[in-house]
């Protein structure tokens, strides 16, 4: 990874407070606190903010969040499968051994965000615009990128079969040490993308090409 991800700027932990979420309003700002162990469930809101927040051990349960904003924001142990965070703004974030599956991050902004042991099969990151972002060591198994802006991101380790690159311009992103036997890619899409010799058949058919 040659360029720099800014870690999210958390007070000491012992200078948070520990709160419980039962209901979010539209528009909401949630600042400087704790929030683990714990389910949150059925919340439906939009445009809700969170700044300087630790989430520990925290499992979201049918929630719809479009345009939450995230900044200064650590996630650990996690789990944000299928919840709505279509248009959200996510800034100086981590995601820490999260489970991610299914989950809707279409439309939205990333920045100065890492993605670390984290399971993402089948997260939507469709037309997002994705700036200084690292996704390591994850399983983002038929993930979809579709027609995303992709900008100083990295891509280690990750199991990407399947994945929906279309319509997103590769150039620069090095898959090398990714695994993967397909994507879905176009071809003009490929060029400048940097990957392993043996990762090139699995591109052959975009070319025509028959390997013998």
């Amino acid at each position: 990874m040659n360029f720099k991800i800014e870690a999210p700027k958390i007070p000491a932990l012992t200078s948070l407070e520990t709160i419980q979420i039962d209901f979010l309003q539209s528009k909401e700002e949630i600042n400087r606190c704790i929030i683990s162990d714990c389910i949150i469930e059925g919340q439906d809101a939009s445009k809700v903010s969170f700044d300087k927040v630790l989430f520990k051990n925290v499992t979201f349960v049918e929630c719809s969040l479009p345009g939450i904003e995230l900044t200064d924001t650590l996630f650990e142990n996690c789990d944000l499968s299928n919840v709505d965070f279509s248009g959200a703004f996510v800034h100086r974030t981590v995601f820490q051994q999260c489970r991610m599956v299914g989950t809707d991050f279409a439309d939205a902004r990333f920045q100065n965000v890492r993605v670390l042991e984290s399971l993402g099969d089948m997260a939507a990151f469709r037309f997002a615009n994705l700036k200084q972002v690292s996704f390591e060591n994850c399983s983002l198994l038929s993930a979809d990128y579709y027609q995303s802006v992709l900008h100083s991101l990295a891509f280690s380790g990750c199991k990407l079969d399947q994945a929906t690159f279309s319509g997103s311009r590769l150039k620069g992103i090095d898959l090398s040490d990714c695994d993967f036997t397909g994507l879905h890619v176009e071809i003009e899409d490929l060029n400048g993308c940097i990957i392993s010799a043996q990762q090139a058949a699995s591109f052959a058919g975009l070319l025509g090409l028959v390997i013998k």
